[in-house]
This record gives C-alpha cells, sequence and structure tokens, in this order.
C-alpha cells in the first residue's frame, strides 16, 4: 500500500563544504505540488532542486545541476520508499568545492532519502462513498454499525431515500454483503464515487 507523510518533514546535512536542506510535505495533486515549491523556495540557496509524485503523475527539477543529478535523485528517493501523494525539494548552498555528477547524485538523493526515512508517515486508504437504499429499521441499524465498517456518513438521506456513506473500498463488499443478508438482498449498495 503506498504511504504519505503525515506532516512536513525536513533534513539537513554537509558534503564537502556544500550545504544541502530537503524539505518535505504531504500533497493531493500536482497543482499543490507545484504550489508548495513556489512558496518553499530558498531564494538565498544555489540551487532549488525538487520532486513530486502523485500516482501516475510525476515531475522533476535540477534547478541548474547537470541533467539528471538531481531531480531524478530525489524522485527514486521518493520511489524507492513507496511514498505518494508528496513533494521534496532540496536547497544547496554552493561551498567552493565542485562535487560531480555522482557526488551530486548522492548528495541529492541521501539527503532526500534521510528527509523521508525520519519523517511520519501514514497509509494511503483508497475510500469510496457508497450510496445505500433501505428502508428507515436498517438504515437506523447501519448508523450504530458504521464503526464495524471504519465508515462514517457522507450526506444524510437525500430526497430519494439513500444515505451516503464514506469508508474504505476494502470494506464495501463486506458492507454491501452485510445488508444483502441482513435484508435479504432488498438493500442496494452501490459505489457512488471514489474519493482519496
Amino acid at each position: 500500500m503506498p504511504i504519505t507523510l503525515i506532516s512536513p518533514a525536513q533534513h539537513a546535512m554537509t558534503v564537502r563544504g556544500s550545504r544541502f536542506l530537503a524539505d518535505a510535505a504531504p500533497v493531493r495533486d500536482a497543482t499543490a505540488a507545484m504550489h508548495w515549491l513556489i512558496g518553499q523556495r530558498h531564494d538565498d540557496a544555489t540551487h532549488n532542486c525538487w520532486a513530486w509524485r502523485c500516482g501516475v503523475e510525476y515531475r522533476s527539477s535540477d534547478d541548474g545541476e547537470p541533467g539528471g543529478s538531481a531531480g531524478r535523485p530525489i524522485l527514486h528517493a521518493i520511489d524507492a520508499q513507496g511514498f505518494d501523494e508528496v513533494v521534496v525539494r532540496v536547497a544547496r548552498w554552493f561551498g567552493g568545492t565542485k562535487l560531480g555528477v555522482g557526488g551530486l547524485v548522492r548528495a541529492y538523493g541521501g539527503c532526500a532519502a534521510q528527509c523521508l526515512r525520519a519523517a511520519p508517515r501514514r497509509e494511503i486508504v483508497a475510500m469510496v462513498v457508497a450510496r445505500i437504499e433501505a428502508d428507515p429499521a436498517t438504515l437506523a441499524r447501519l448508523r450504530g454499525r458504521l464503526d464495524a465498517f471504519a465508515a462514517r456518513i457522507a450526506r444524510e438521506v437525500d430526497r430519494d431515500g439513500a444515505l451516503h456513506v464514506s469508508l474504505p473500498q476494502q470494506q464495501w463488499p463486506v458492507l454491501r454483503d452485510w445488508l444483502a443478508e441482513l435484508t435479504r438482498g432488498r438493500a442496494r449498495c452501490d459505489i457512488d464515487h471514489a474519493t482519496t
């Protein structure tokens, strides 16, 4: 299961006089990642290199460092630890000694990896909203059992008489089967839409 950060994280290190500072944060999508990067830029740094991943979408930037020496190693650090919905920016303040491409790869990737390794994390659980059509007595009984399905009410009974419940996607078949057994197939439980 993919993981993301619970809260922002930071890690600093020095390599042959150059100072590296990694900042990481959870983000929901590409737009949020780019907004975060704009707001977190260190204007006094020599380079602000970064990478983010949100599902199948990803981007990285070397910000003037030799091609592939910064952004890709940061992205590799994200992927190697199984992160998703995360952005990492590593700023470098040049210390006077050139590190070479290999040294830059190790420094940027290592700083990002250490930042993520020490950060508080959580699993990303795919959520769905189920639309449930049942008689009032069944809906009342369901309300009393929401915790058993790790569910919560997303929207009270609508004008069509359906209750909308948010729950982990893997719990939906369990809820559907429970309702079918309880009502001998009279209740309907369909996925209305997916959420995160």
